[in-house]
């Protein structure tokens, strides 16, 4: 049997290189990481203190959502320390999205789409909004 450790990453699939990396380092505030020199592009950033790591790749394909969110898709999910501080950051980016302060998941929810339509989840541990 297998004993996994951690998540060491994810990779997303982006069309827009340059896009992609400002949507992940101005709005989720991620830190860009050095990336080995493979013979195609893509970018590297940790994600949070831990050792995970969010790796894009550019593809030139399509994306395979056509349509708005859909939280029953395949998605990246990251834990912000306030839901309420989330959202107005969101906000004040100009950032639509589908909030859900009390699913029945446990946790509060928040859910995006990147330049590339990929989803991302952002969730915290309490609903801190009034």
């Amino acid at each position: 049997m297998l004993s996994i450790h951690s998540i060491h990453h994810v990779s997303l699939c982006v069309t827009d290189l340059e896009r992609a990396k400002a949507f992940y380092k101005e709005v989720l505030g991620l830190e860009e990481l050095e990336r080995p020199p493979f013979d195609f592009a893509g970018a590297w950033f940790a994600v949070g203190s831990g050792g995970q790591q969010l790796h894009l790749i550019v593809h030139p394909g399509e994306t395979i959502r056509k349509s708005g969110i859909d939280t029953r898709d395949g998605h990246l999910a990251l834990r912000v320390k306030s839901y309420k501080e989330a959202l107005a950051w969101l906000e004040s980016c100009g950032i639509e999205y589908d909030a859900r302060p009390h699913p029945r998941a446990g946790f509060p929810q928040i859910f995006i789409l990147d330049p590339d339509r990929n989803i991302i989840e952002l969730n915290s541990d309490i609903c801190d909004i009034d």
